[in-house]
């Protein structure tokens, strides 16, 4: 089997440990499961049950912007500001979009 070799920091390695002892594993199967869930390797479905509740809450919040907006125009337009500024933040919108 062949092997591999990475440094890790002393925060990282102990968070490593701390992960795969909660887990009831060794670090080394632990870092192998972790490989294997990545995206194109998802063994079990990982990616798609969250790709379920993802569309799920969109769903849910578009049907509640649908709702808010015909009874609060104001609130509608003041949460989706606040939801864009929120996602800038987070690097999830380009800061330049709708400046």
């Amino acid at each position: 089997m062949p092997r591999l070799t990475i440094r890790l920091d002393e925060a990282l390695f102990d968070r490593l440990i701390e992960r795969a002892a909660a887990h009831q594993t060794s670090p080394s199967r632990y870092v192998r499961e972790l490989i294997a869930r990545q995206p194109g390797v998802d063994v079990g479905g990982h990616h798609a049950r969250f790709d379920e509740l993802h569309a799920t809450a969109i769903q849910t919040l578009a049907i509640l912007a649908a709702s808010v907006g015909k009874t609060a125009p104001d609130a509608l337009e003041r949460g989706m500001a606040d939801a864009k500024d929120l996602l800038r933040d987070r690097g999830l919108l380009d800061p330049e979009s709708d400046r």
